[in-house]
């Protein structure tokens, strides 16, 4: 269980926020009401801050324009406003430039990579079931998406004060494993699949089921071994023990690549002895009804299929052990959310057993939390390494790692600790590609897109971060004063505005589970820095405006490299 150990001191309220606050005691709404009438202009010049009067007509019985035009002069602005202007139904607010710099400057130096950071979780523990990989099968494309958006939810809570708990619900449980064991007893070769783990298995499996459609006793003696995975034979707990063993070790190098670390790897077979709970109280609630020789709880009510809960041979399903874990879970960790990051295609099951959770009587069932996401493919003509028709994660990432020091000895020969810096950005640029989309969208994964150093890509960001960190190095030490209104020019200020908005987009994020908020804010702040870093000199400028300069230079390579790190990716000093 981890929650983020950094400094988490209160940081000031950001220009924004401050304006809120005021509009809301003028308007006597809440701030969540306000925030939805407030944006940023279009133009520079039309202001800092829009307060949008529409949807103020009908609760004000006003004209949008009279509502503007009364809130500009009753409304009590804070010093840093320097002019508001009435425009049509908006209301546009003018900041002090020099001023905004300051707070937003000070307090992001202050905190260092901790800005952003908070305690609105303490004493909150969310539960992140994320990459669930099978037993004996492949680690693969197909698992990117809720590794990487799974690892990118628990930085992002833990970073808000929340206590996490990555958990990695293995699928080490079913008549798979008997089948594997029949496969390996008659034509497996253990020095082998020590020597190819997984793919050895991944032939074995194959082969079984080659061999069981000319003859289907296979079949038979599958369920037998099963059988006694269940009953505890030594004989087959030692293999489906050395298969998890081995299955763990791969994927293990797969976890350490990417950085994602979990607090459990309770599986599907964790809760065998969990299911006789579910059952008892599903029928002492009156829930379960026959259907056919199962026993099911009837959801026609809600506009759902039955919850199948006993197949007629007494065999529970993945509703009944998911419903095990979810009890199991609030007695364990008394969690304030419990959150599944598995892809769509499961819409339906996690709604009909969240139901029937909420049927049960329990009030948390509002805490669960499906985080859904699209399908990863890869794109015609890029194909790694395919074994059994699968594509192995482990062979995208070093492939790509492979390109990208391609890149490297193409632009940089020089560089140093090279292969260091082809990790991160290789697996940097795999990560990206699934945590800088909506969850729900789809990817195609392409090895050159996801490389480019240009548009917005892991490797333009962390080139942004390694040039920041450029500049710094370069910098002479200086003392005295800073002339903030050296920061008042339209590059500047943009970058000041992306740096001001850095952790309400984290708070965002968590509260919508979409780690791509923090990914697109990061491209947007990296951009912002570039045009400022073209159209302005750094090194070299008289003292005041230089000081003001690299305090820029430094927050916004902080950010970055923390925004970075939330979605799980690494930024390389040099590149």
């Amino acid at each position: 269980m981890r929650g983020h150990n950094g400094s988490k001191g209160k940081q000031r309220m950001d220009f924004s926020a401050q304006i809120v606050a005021r509009l809301k005691t003028a308007l006597n709404m809440s701030e969540a009401e306000i925030e939805e009438l407030i944006e940023t202009p279009p133009e520079r010049e039309m202001g800092d801050l829009a307060l949008v009067c529409f949807r103020l007509a009908k609760r004000l019985r006003k004209a949008p324009q009279a509502i503007a035009a009364g809130l500009k002069e009753t409304v009590d602005w804070p010093d840093f406003v320097t002019r508001t202007e009435v425009e049509g139904a908006y209301l546009n607010v003018f900041f002090d430039r020099a001023k905004r710099a300051k707070n937003v400057l000070e307090t992001a130096l202050r905190a260092g990579e901790d800005y952003g950071a908070s305690d609105e979780g303490k004493g909150k523990t969310v539960c992140i079931d994320f990459s669930s990989i099978n037993i004996a099968k492949p680690f693969h494309i197909g698992h990117l998406s809720s590794t990487a958006i799974g690892n990118a939810l628990y930085r992002i809570y833990g970073f808000l004060g929340y206590a996490c708990v990555g958990i990695n619900h293995l699928g080490d449980w079913g008549t798979q494993f008997g089948k594997l064991i029949v496969a390996y007893k008659l034509w497996g070769d253990r020095d082998e699949i020590e020597a190819r783990s997984v793919a050895s298995m991944l032939g074995l499996y194959v082969r079984f089921h080659d061999e069981a459609e000319k003859d289907p006793a296979l079949e038979d003696q599958a369920r037998e071994w099963f059988k006694r995975i269940e009953d505890g034979d030594p004989e087959a707990l030692e293999i489906f023990d050395w298969f998890k063993e081995l299955t763990l070790r791969e994927a293990d190098r797969v976890y350490r690549l990417l950085n994602v670390r979990f607090d459990s790897y309770a599986g599907e077979s964790f809760y065998n002895d969990k299911m006789d709970r579910v059952i008892d109280e599903l029928r002492a609630k009156n829930l379960l009804v026959e259907s056919d020789g199962a026993w099911v709880v009837d959801l026609e009510e809600y506009g759902m299929p039955p919850c199948l809960i006993l197949k007629s041979d007494g065999a529970t399903l993945y509703a009944t052990r998911d419903i095990a874990a979810a009890l199991y879970r609030k007695d364990t960790y008394d969690f304030h959310k419990a959150l599944y990051v598995v892809a769509y295609q499961q819409n339906l099951h996690f709604s009909q057993w969240f139901k029937v959770v909420e049927l049960m009587g329990y009030a948390w069932s509002k805490d669960l939390v499906h985080v859904a996401f699209g399908m990863v493919s890869m794109e015609d003509g890029t194909l790694s390494t395919r074994r059994g028709k699968v594509v192995f994660l482990e062979d995208v990432l070093g492939r790509a790692i492979d390109k990208a020091l391609e890149v490297i000895n193409e632009k940089s020969p020089e560089l140093e600790n090279k292969e260091d810096v082809a990790r991160q950005v290789g697996v940097g640029a795999v990560v990206w590609g699934t945590v800088s989309n909506a969850r729900i969208k789809d990817i195609v994964f392409s090895y050159d897109r996801a490389l480019s150093f240009e548009g917005e890509t892991a490797p333009y960001v962390q080139y942004t971060c390694a040039r920041t960190t450029s500049v710094l190095e370069k910098a002479p030490a200086l003392d005295g004063d800073i002339d903030y209104a050296q920061l008042c020019d339209e590059e500047a200020g943009e970058v000041v505005r992306m740096l001001e908005a850095f952790p309400a987009k984290i708070i965002e994020a968590a509260e919508r589970c979409e780690p791509y908020i923090v990914a697109r804010h990061i491209v947007d702040l990296a951009q912002a820095f570039n045009r400022f870093y073209y159209e302005h000199r750094i090194i070299g400028e008289d003292g005041p405006r230089m000081r003001a300069r690299l305090m820029l230079v430094r927050a916004v390579r902080d950010c970055l490299r923390r925004g970075l790190w939330l979605l799980g990716i690494e930024a390389p000093e040099h590149m």
